[in-house]
């Protein structure tokens, strides 16, 4: 087993008392393949992790080191101006726990006993007062970047599940949330040691409404007593079956 792979520690104990934690991601991956899902946070087998990407961790590190500078001095970031948003980062002492991973900002759902939590990018306020969820993004292709593509819909339901989170605490959150897409440019004569990216703010209006309903299917499939069947657009269930397959013919 190699170090990127551990089976997860915490897992679904059907009628505990005790609150269980659903992440974003794992809501996601639930709406993906319930089977999946059910194997991760019943029995802690997780799918096998992809490898870190290393350099868009640096480029969301720094884009925040970025909007923060603004953020102290409350002032409009120059993509705000040249897209016409009027807004300015927002300033808020839970901002640091809002943004860490396995922290993020939470809500006890009280008819599932979840808690549901996610980590945010960033978080602007609007003129009107109300706050506007912001997530960074960065690739790197030709053509023009937007949320067009059919597996896009996973960066779709992250925007919502996040305002549908902070609406829960109480926040007043514009249906308009934001992409910060960085897309590395392929053009320059040498490396130089340096990448350079065109950067794009796309909106995006999100639509929470799938959220509850979600969550009730959620707890529906944890609590079953027998696997769900494999889903037949998943690559690991269609994986898993061609081996039992393989392995149960002769050789």
């Amino acid at each position: 087993m190699s170090e990127y792979y551990k089976l997860a520690k915490k897992i679904y104990i059907k009628n505990s008392s005790q609150p269980f934690e659903i992440s974003r991601s794992k809501i996601d991956l639930f709406l993906n393949c319930p089977r999946c899902f059910y194997f991760d946070r019943r029995f802690g087998v997780m799918r096998p992790p992809g490898y870190p990407f290393a350099l868009n961790s640096a480029v969301d590190a720094l884009l925040k080191k970025e909007f923060d500078l603004h953020r102290a001095q409350n002032t409009k970031h120059p993509l705000m101006d040249q897209y016409k948003i009027n807004a300015v980062p927002f300033e808020h002492p839970d901002l640091n726990k809002w943004r860490a991973n396995f922290t993020g900002i939470r809500y006890h759902h009280q008819s599932t006993n979840f808690i549901i939590f996610g980590a945010i990018d960033d978080i602007w306020k609007n003129d009107d007062g109300s706050f506007s969820i912001v997530d960074y993004k960065a690739t790197s292709k030709a053509g023009e970047i937007n949320l067009d593509a059919e597996w896009q819909i996973g960066y779709k339901r992250q925007m919502e599940i996040y305002q549908w989170l902070f609406r829960q605490n109480d926040h007043k959150v514009s249906n308009t949330g934001y992409f910060v897409y960085c897309n590395g440019k392929k053009d320059a004569v040498a490396f130089d040691a340096k990448l350079e990216f065109d950067v794009y703010l796309l909106p995006y209006v999100g639509d929470d409404s799938w959220v509850e309903g979600t969550l009730q299917a959620i707890k529906k499939c944890l609590d079953l007593d027998i696997i769900p069947p494999a889903s037949i657009d998943c690559d690991f269930c269609q994986y898993r079956k061609f081996i039992k397959n393989k392995l149960a013919q002769k050789v």
